[in-house]
């Protein structure tokens, strides 16, 4: 009895405490702080989606109409290459993709330490790079049909036959090389979360190899092997530098001619919706795909996957496999980018070069650290303010990322060129000095462009970096009267260091190696290691290219490591 009335004088007490907390001058302060957070994390849902806006708005509503020219003339094919392409990658990385990790989370065998790490490295090479490669080792003057010729005393391209480098096919091969680790890495990661006990059960019912691997492995990966594949297809859709170099017309180096070339803004915008539509379209199929279907695991501890060892020419051959996909996408590109960067030395000090890597480091670093505040602040204010409009437009804000950079190029530099030249007439009304371009004649479009589109990947960093710091924490800031901005400051961000740094890494890496976007958008003379690459590469001058392309993959390379030890470090 004494305990319980101790227990209710201390309950009264606590709930005093309490009390006294909330009305405290921190607790009670008016919402005008919350509403500046939620106001922030509006704006910036806002300059993230207006360059999608734009594209809609010019698209319906274009100066000149060249839709009824478009249909009649170059759209069904750049339609039909582009659906090419997407259906070819799309199965292509997901046969390379879930086969390589089912090779590796159900077998031991020869290298597999090592290759487990390796499939993850064509990731760090942009694909229109394995284009210039794989085109510069197979064609008429590379090595191969050279010695080809040399072997067996062929004179001219008449004497034999081989196979078309720069067509819809090789643009395939290459396209699958370098994306097909978005579906290894997924598939990987769902096959390894498995039980073990379902394989257990097969095997001890009969099932050999193969039918484990299509009845009970395929089926409870399809998910990841679905959302992998679609990644894969939308960066297919998104591609530039490699159907540009192989000569096929698609849908995005249709925007560069109906722009470029034609000067007609409204008539890419169209295009640019259009592929807009099949992105979205992408999302919509691989939902309607699953329909009703669900895969859920045990709630109880489950056995890990208990993998076989392969030995004499079947593990030799899983090896082989596995390292195929490597020597195409990761191996061949620093090849004979490496063997042109040795043959020409003073490549490395060309000039020029020093300016582009400046460039790259600047727009990329820039935009990296925006995007990164960006996406921290509107994370933030959204879980201070709860339900409201900014809740809403988090989930918009990933749309950046699937769309193309063409697609935001034109979203961005055409409303941003318009207020560009009222800014700067307003200012040579007011001062009689005309301050010229003060946006798109400088890298800032280039900077907007990245933010916009790779704001979901810091937002996703973010967001999951939040949920893993215990509520208790920041509450207990709060009711000690720390403000919002303090509390995000002291408790938050040194609990969430290595994923801010992590995310910091992955934008600044894909900034680096966007090229469409980066193309269009850059001012006159204004260079970065892409559009450098992509400029020496089209006049042919691979000696000149291979030191840009180097240090593109180099710095890819160093986030592709981040990315494989946070996924491979911790082995079963």
């Amino acid at each position: 009895m004494r305990f319980g009335l101790e227990s209710g004088m201390r309950s009264d007490k606590n709930t005093q405490e309490i009390s006294v907390l909330s009305r405290s001058p921190a607790m009670s302060r008016p919402r005008t702080q919350g509403g500046l957070w939620s106001a922030g994390a509006v704006m910036i849902a806002a300059l993230v989606l207006a360059p999608i806006l734009a594209v809609v708005v010019m698209a319906f509503d274009p100066r000149e109409n060249i839709w009824p020219h478009l249909v009649a003339t170059t759209l069904p094919r750049y339609l039909s290459n582009t659906a090419f392409l997407a259906l070819g990658v799309g199965v292509f990385s997901a046969a390379i993709g879930a086969g390589a990790a089912w090779l590796v989370v159900m077998y031991r065998f020869v290298g597999r330490g090592a290759l487990e790490w390796l499939l993850l490295f064509p990731l760090a090479i942009p694909a229109y790079v394995g284009a210039y490669a794989l085109s510069d080792f197979l064609d008429y003057s590379g090595p191969v049909q050279t010695a080809l010729r040399a072997t067996f005393g062929w004179a001219s391209a008449r004497d034999y036959w081989f196979p078309s480098i720069r067509s819809r096919e090789a643009a395939v091969v290459v396209l699958s090389a370098a994306l097909y680790p978005y579906t290894y890495l997924i598939t990987r990661a769902a096959l390894r979360e498995q039980s073990g006990a379902s394989y257990e059960v097969a095997r001890a019912l009969g099932a050999g190899p193969l039918a484990l691997f299509w009845r009970v492995g395929l089926p409870l990966a399809r998910p990841a092997i679905a959302a992998g594949a679609a990644i894969a297809m939308m960066e297919t859709v998104a591609d530039y530098g490699v159907v540009e170099h192989f000569g096929v017309q698609t849908l995005t180096t249709g925007i560069f001619a109906t722009w470029l070339e034609g000067g007609n803004a409204g008539g890419a915008a169209q295009l640019a919706l259009l592929i807009l539509g099949i992105v979205f379209l992408l999302f919509a199929l691989e939902k309607v795909s699953r329909r009703k279907a669900r895969y859920y695991q045990s709630a109880r501890h489950s056995r890990p996957v208990m993998p076989v060892t392969l030995t004499g020419w079947a593990g030799w051959l899983a090896a082989a496999l596995c390292a195929l996909p490597v020597a195409f996408g990761f191996v061949l590109p620093v090849g004979v980018m490496a063997s042109h960067a040795l043959a020409n030395p003073e490549a490395w000090f060309g000039r020029g070069l020093g300016l582009a890597l400046w460039h790259t480091l600047s727009t990329g670093g820039a935009a990296a650290l925006l995007t990164v505040a960006m996406a921290l602040f509107m994370v933030y204010g959204v879980r201070m303010t709860g339900a409201g409009l900014a809740r809403r437009l988090l989930p918009l804000t990933t749309l950046g990322y699937a769309a193309p950079g063409a697609v935001l190029a034109v979203g961005v530099l055409i409303p941003l060129a318009y207020f560009d030249n009222a800014l700067a007439d307003a200012v040579l009304a007011l001062t009689g000095h005309d301050p010229g371009l003060l946006l798109t004649g400088t890298a800032v479009a280039i900077v907007l462009a990245y933010v916009v589109r790779f704001f979901a990947i810091a937002q996703g960093a973010v967001d999951a970096a939040f949920a893993r710091v215990p509520p208790s924490l920041p509450m207990a800031a709060r009711s000690l009267g720390r403000a919002k901005g303090n509390v995000l400051r002291a408790i938050y961000v040194p609990l969430m260091r290595g994923s801010i740094g992590s995310a910091l890494l992955l934008v600044f890496v894909d900034c680096v190696k966007e090229l469409p976007a980066t193309l269009l958008l850059r001012p006159f003379n204004y260079e970065t290691l892409a559009t450098r690459v992509q400029e020496k590469a089209s006049l042919e001058k691979l000696g000149e290219a291979s030191p840009a392309a180097l240090l593109v993959s180099a710095v890819g390379l160093a986030a592709v490591l981040v990315l494989a030890r946070a996924n491979l470090g911790k082995r079963r």
